[in-house]
């Protein structure tokens, strides 16, 4: 008899890559449940499902992978009692999510009129997402401040500052996991003393986790006008998000700051790689996209340098990934019943349209300075005269 294998039917390419290892069965999230995983030897998940005793008691769970950088919504502790495996998608998704900070990056500074080059950007949590946000703010000339207490005391490197000297960045961008206990728990690290201590008409950006920000006070921040601009990807209570500060935030998006089509697939290989050596299995074969895609040319896109700076890298991000796009769709939960909202979101998530990474792009450039060239490079575009 094969192994029987549960997973989330929005984990990318699961029957195809993981009917190699067993008998698949996919179900939407929501039917995740104790009933449906009973005779189950491997579950796969993504965020919106809560794994914990509840769900696993009584089932023949082993293996549990999750497509995620976190494992915030499992109960690891619980899982590590009863014996069963864990593994996530670190670092899967990480340039992606760089990627999306740079759009509305790009996107802020044309609507608010100002210039990124020589603006402090705060990057609280600087591990493999983080890491790759600092190097592309830097490709755009802004100067990075970076927090992550976890690595000052491993390193004891001074690069990474304490929170205190980071509240005069004209950005906070916040890259850290969710955590509840500890001297590192970041569970409503955004709080009233915390946005007390920005700087007036600073701009705050989050795509880590939802409840990272405590959004009743961050609500009452905004009407206060503490904040340029509120750029969330994330939110307390998903798929249910708090309607009233999504009317007040710049940028809106429903959790796919990490959903481009590569990280999916490297989150997918993660997990299929990590069952394989749970399994003692030996497979050196790995899905990616020449395996599930159609070939095709990476996309060419000529441009003139010769126009203004700002203006020109906008353009050519946006012809990559479009995050305004992303808010016009999300907008339109406001008009929506309470009942259907949260259906809605789940709905953007699950129907996300096909999104390509920088690299996929070629630019053919004319006109073009060394310098101007080097951080169109510094963002992951491949770059030709």
């Amino acid at each position: 008899m094969r192994m029987k294998i549960v997973g989330d039917e929005n984990i990318v390419f699961l029957k195809e890559t993981f009917s190699r290892l067993g008998e698949v069965t996919a179900l939407p999230s929501h039917q995740i449940t104790n009933k449906n995983i009973k005779d189950a030897e491997v579950l796969l998940v993504r965020s919106p499902t809560r794994v914990d005793q509840e769900l696993l008691k009584e089932s023949s769970v082993k293996f549990v992978g999750t497509a995620t950088i976190g494992t915030d919504h499992i109960d690891t502790e619980y899982l590590k009692k009863r014996g069963i495996a864990i593994a996530s998608a670190p670092g899967a998704n990480s340039n992606a999510v760089a990627e999306y900070i740079v759009a509305c990056l790009l996107v802020l500074a044309k609507r608010k009129k100002f210039t990124l080059q020589g603006s402090t950007i705060a990057v609280i949590g600087v591990g493999n997402v983080g890491s790759k946000v600092v190097k592309k703010c830097r490709a755009l000339g802004m100067i990075p401040l970076l927090n992550d207490p976890p690595l000052r005391r491993k390193t004891k490197a001074k690069k990474y500052l304490p929170l205190e000297a980071l509240f005069e960045s004209d950005i906070i961008t916040l890259h850290t996991p969710l955590t509840y206990k500890g001297r590192d728990a970041t569970y409503h690290m955004v709080d009233k003393k915390f946005l007390n201590k920005m700087k007036q008409g600073a701009i705050l950006i989050n795509t880590s986790r939802g409840s990272v920000v405590d959004e009743s006070v961050l609500l009452e921040a905004v009407k206060q006008g503490k904040s340029k601009a509120l750029v969330l990807d994330v939110w307390a209570n998903e798929p249910n998000i708090n309607i009233e500060l999504f009317k007040k935030v710049e940028l809106g998006t429903p959790h796919i700051a990490g959903y481009s089509i590569e990280g999916k697939i490297q989150a997918t290989a993660m997990l299929y790689k990590a069952l394989c050596k749970f399994l003692n299995k030996e497979d050196k074969w790995s899905p990616t996209s020449k395996n599930f895609l159609p070939l095709s040319k990476k996309k060419l896109i000529e441009v003139d340098c010769s126009c203004k700076r700002k203006e020109i890298m906008g353009k050519v991000v946006n012809e990559i990934y479009d995050v305004e796009d992303d808010d016009y769709n999300l907008r339109k939960i406001i008009e929506l019943p309470f009942s259907e909202r949260g259906k809605y979101f789940d709905e953007l998530r699950k129907s996300y349209k096909l999104r390509k990474e920088f690299h996929d792009a070629t630019l053919i450039l004319k006109n073009c300075s060394p310098e101007l060239m080097q951080k169109f490079k510094g963002l992951g575009f491949l770059c030709s005269h």
